[in-house]
């Protein structure tokens, strides 16, 4: 039986279940019922199992927020989503508190030490103030909960679209029979299966409020594999982990394998890499060169996969497989519907570059909470489409070639351009604006954005970035900005970021 492991606590598989049953109980005490849902603002930690699991015993959902959302994006999210219950860690508790809503009650984790070294975190900040209502006495003054098994839902990840609203991806509960599917594909992606679980390590190398890190960190606890939770990725302490640790199992995006080939190659000789079994990464196209280097590097357990949140996984790719299909993100699972159409919906040929548009039918289906008339919008052809474009070889292989929507993925994060802009056009001076992504050797892409100023308006590039800071997260804030005295504009009126972003890309065969 494995455990979880984050700095120096180790938390066993047994002590985990039997903290997540306590914690049940008390969220039926606070109301919390079938289909309701549970938000956690936290980062990796082991309170971020127990609520999940917590919930799923009630037959409520697990949602992640964001940890690096501001206030006005917090607010949304906890409105939007309806959560009877929000989990926050101690320095992250002062913003929950104060945007909460009132129907909300709110259980605070003290940041433990890991967490406050990795961040840079006083001491102060992460104590439980005195306010707070403490996560492990709260669960402890519980029975584990003895009520009706119900079949737990999942997980309510929210993923924004064109619009920058973030959405919440809500499956109904799952029947026996697609539960048991659903695990046997994450088995497949991650290499995370059930019999071979006393033999598994891995370590949780990104944060679990996105998607794939979510399942990934989930179905490795749920089997009973020992995970270690990394504060915050570091190249060299994940090599010193794989070798101290005899790591086998990993999930990485692609930003990550270019950190580790950065490193000095005396750096990157003197760990024992030998124990990794399985190495899966998804998120973000990894570029040629890198992917490459890693398999020279790490041998061919280097696997790929590709979907989205709505579709789950639903091609996959080992080493051997893009050896042979450079370039590609992997070949349909048997059983997944993966296509590439015309804008009439009409299947293309091997080659015909065209939207990317799949479907799992033997998944529980779908919708955005609360917006079921997004969810309808977004099938074409009677499939998912996530908004990307590319095409199928003869092999049946898909490659990527463009995202039909402006999205930007920057170190395996999506970012939403609408989402800046509509900042952006509230800020004095600015007439309009286009935001998207250019090339970054490190990120992938980085943010970029082209302002165009009222007549009488002087703001520089430290005024804008600075002014979005207030409003928005870090990470979407722009690394780079332009000004531009007109915008070019297509026949419908809308700005022609084609011309905008061409420039950056010249001599790249795809968006990176």
């Amino acid at each position: 039986m494995g455990e979880l492991r984050s700095g120096a606590r180790v938390l066993g598989m047994a002590s985990l279940q039997d903290r997540a049953a306590r914690a049940a109980s008390g969220l039926r005490s606070l109301g919390v019922e079938k289909g309701d849902l549970v938000a956690l603002y936290l980062r990796n930690d082991f309170a971020f199992f127990e609520a999940s699991f917590a919930a799923g015993l009630v037959g409520a959902y697990s949602t992640p927020v964001n940890w690096h959302y501001t206030a006005d994006e917090a607010t949304y999210l906890f409105e939007n989503s309806g959560a009877k219950v929000i989990v926050a860690h101690a320095d992250l508790y002062p913003l929950v508190k104060s945007v909460a809503p009132p129907h909300a009650s709110v259980l605070c984790v003290p940041t433990p030490p890991e967490i406050q070294s990795a961040y840079g975190l006083s001491a102060d900040a992460c104590a439980l103030p005195r306010d707070a209502t403490d996560w492990d006495a709260w669960l402890r003054s519980f029975a584990p909960y003895d009520g009706p098994a119900e079949a737990a839902p999942g997980t309510i990840i929210y993923t924004s679209g064109t619009t920058g609203k973030p959405k919440g991806v809500r499956r109904a509960p799952p029947t026996p029979e697609q539960t048991e599917f659903y695990t046997s594909i994450l088995g497949h992606i991650f290499g995370l299966r059930a019999e071979e679980a006393d033999s598994i390590v891995s370590v949780m190398t990104g944060p679990m409020y996105h998607s794939a890190p979510n399942a990934y960190g989930l179905s490795c606890a749920r089997i009973g594999g020992t995970l270690r939770l990394q504060p915050r990725f570091d190249a060299e302490e994940l090599l010193g982990l794989i070798e101290r640790e005899r790591v086998t199992h990993l999930h990485m995006v692609p930003i990550m394998f270019s950190r580790l080939l950065k490193l000095p190659d005396a750096v990157r000789a003197k760990y024992d890499l030998s124990s990794l079994r399985f190495v899966v990464h998804a998120a973000a196209p990894c570029p040629a060169p890198v992917k490459r280097a890693m398999i020279e590097w790490w041998g061919p357990v280097i696997n790929e996969y590709y979907g989205s949140t709505e579709t789950a996984g639903v091609v996959f790719c080992t080493s051997e497989d893009w050896l042979a299909h450079p370039g590609t993100v992997g070949r349909a699972f048997a059983g997944a519907d993966v296509r590439v159409i015309n804008e009439r919906g009409e299947s293309l040929p091997p080659g015909e570059i065209g939207e990317v548009v799949a479907r799992f039918p033997q998944l529980a289906d779908f919708t955005y909470h609360r917006d079921h008339a997004k969810r309808l919008a977004s099938e074409k052809a009677g499939l998912i489409a996530p908004g990307d474009v590319g095409y199928l070889d003869k092999d049946g292989f898909l490659y990527l070639c463009d995202r039909a929507k402006d999205m930007i993925i920057s170190g395996g994060v999506n970012i939403y351009p609408a989402e800046i802009e509509a900042e952006l056009h509230k800020m004095p001076g600015v007439a309009d604006c286009a935001v998207f992504g250019v090339p970054d050797d490190e990120y992938g892409e980085a943010v970029h954005a082209v302002v165009q100023l009222q007549p009488s308006a002087a703001l520089t590039s430290g005024d804008v970035r600075a002014y979005l800071r207030e409003h928005i997260a870090g990470y979407k804030v722009p690394r780079t900005v332009d000004f531009a005295t007109d915008l070019p504009r297509e026949d419908s009126g809308k700005i022609f970021k084609r011309k905008l972003r061409e420039p950056f890309w010249e001599g790249r065969e795809t968006r990176i």
